[in-house]
């Protein structure tokens, strides 16, 4: 199991209630899929460096995570088809 870190941002017009349901179920494909969660971090509203879909905003959250693979396919997988992720990055953190 590898260090991965996952950044996203969700569109910023999503209800509270939505946007909760909607990390939630992100973190449950990753454990689904056989990783675990060290740490979530919802960064909150921030102003995007430039536009994205007719966006000037977003909702960051950061997951940092053990993992394989196979965990990581199946969340770019599910980030691309969702309406609510504008942007999505993940970077596999080396050990030093």
């Amino acid at each position: 199991m590898r260090d991965y870190e996952i950044m996203y941002i969700i569109r910023p017009n999503i209800e509270e209630e939505a946007r909760k349901e909607l990390i939630e179920r992100f973190n449950a494909i990753l454990t689904d899929n056989g990783a675990t969660i060290d740490k979530v971090d919802e960064l909150g509203s921030r102003r995007l460096a430039y536009e994205i879909n007719n966006f000037r905003d977003g909702y960051y959250v950061v997951i940092n995570f053990k993992g394989d693979h196979q965990a990581v396919n199946e969340f770019e997988r599910q980030a691309k088809f969702s309406d609510d992720i504008i942007r999505h990055m993940v970077v596999r953190l080396d050990q030093q």
